[in-house]
């Protein structure tokens, strides 16, 4: 518990130091976000902030741990040091965003793979080599799914940070209810880093994360979701509840997916104003009350896998499906909500 209360503490001082010196830097070096058509600040901000949140847990997790797991902390750091400096690069323009989503996020995957972190699913029910294979598959399908998923997520000020922080509490709840002390660490790193950064991100930002710090939560995310083992749980029971946990940017990602193929657009090529927070700002709530009411959603599923947590197998089972249930519902409300419409590309599919 000291461990993770002082990782908290290291990485939420840290980035909030750190943001106004890095906000310079990204100044002097032109690296600012620039309103667009797709953008809703009216004046240039800065960029780099994710190096501010990277530095905050890099730090709460030299001060948290000894020798203790050192090849898996070298891994987790040799991924998410690749996510960012491919996501920084990508802020430059000196990345096309394939190269992002179908080399840079997959080589993370593979680095986690090489250091023993990975999913746990198709070995219990496939013999063998079979079962390892599926596994270390479904790790990089994983860690990119839920990376790219956070890159997306980076779209109003305050909401990837808070999400995120949200999210990484109720990992380190889970990770400390099952003495998962490397799991429970790095999650309060995260969250405080996260919450460090937030003091100058809500809205109106002062400085924006770029696609380097949503990235770099995202791999996170996956990482923590892939560690978390709860004691005394159905097997099914240990992937629903980090899914649940992770619910709010996958949730947005389905519908901006789903809505989008249905206007037949590529979602992940056709980026626009249409998001789940855009929807909910577009009916009155505005920019703040949208993000905060992610922000409820957030705390509402991870409530939900607390609870999840506590079930046998079938209980659990009809819990996610219920989730889902509720989750088409709401794409299908939320589709009706005013978003902008944008249009298709010559070669986008119909």
């Amino acid at each position: 518990m000291i461990g993770t209360l002082l990782a908290f503490t290291t990485a939420m001082v840290a980035s909030l130091a750190l943001v106004m010196p890095i906000r310079q830097l990204a100044l002097r070096v032109g690296m600012v976000d620039r309103p667009g058509p797709r953008k809703i600040h009216l004046q240039p901000i800065p960029l780099l902030g994710g190096l501010a949140i990277y530095s905050g847990v890099l730090l709460g997790m030299v001060v948290s741990f000894g020798s203790q797991a050192f090849t898996q902390i070298l891994g987790i750091l040799a991924g998410a040091t690749l996510v960012i400096l491919v996501g920084t690069l990508d802020d430059r323009g000196l990345l096309h965003h394939q190269i992002k989503l179908f080399v840079g996020m997959p080589i993370a995957g593979l680095i986690l793979l090489a250091s023993g972190i990975h999913a746990q699913i198709f070995a219990t029910f496939l013999p063998g080599r079979i079962g390892t294979l599926a596994d270390a598959a479904f790790t990089v399908f994983w860690v990119t799914g839920v990376t790219a998923s956070f890159s997306i997520f980076d779209y109003m000020d305050g909401l990837c940070a808070g999400v995120a922080a949200i999210a990484a509490l109720f990992f380190a709840v889970l990770a400390t209810a099952s003495g998962q002390v490397l799991v429970s660490t790095l999650a309060a790193a995260v969250m405080g880093a996260a919450l460090g950064f937030l003091c100058w991100n809500f809205n109106p930002a002062k400085i924006f994360m770029g696609d380097g710090g949503a990235m770099f939560l995202g791999f996170l995310m996956a990482t923590l979701s892939l560690k978390l083992r709860m004691n005394g749980t159905p097997h099914i029971v240990d992937w629903i509840v980090p899914v649940l946990v992770l619910g709010v940017a996958i949730f947005d990602m389905a519908m901006v997916s789903i809505s989008r193929s249905r206007r037949g657009l590529l979602p992940f090529a056709t980026p626009g104003k249409d998001h789940t927070a855009h929807r909910l700002a577009n009916l009155g709530l505005g920019t703040r009350l949208a993000v905060i009411a992610m922000y409820g959603l957030g705390l509402g599923f991870g409530f939900l896998a607390l609870l999840v947590s506590h079930l046998g197998s079938a209980p659990a089972v009809w819990a996610a499906a219920a989730t889902v249930c509720a989750g088409l519902l709401a794409v299908a409300a939320l589709e009706k909500a005013p978003y902008e419409r944008q249009k298709p590309k010559p070669n986008a599919a119909t």
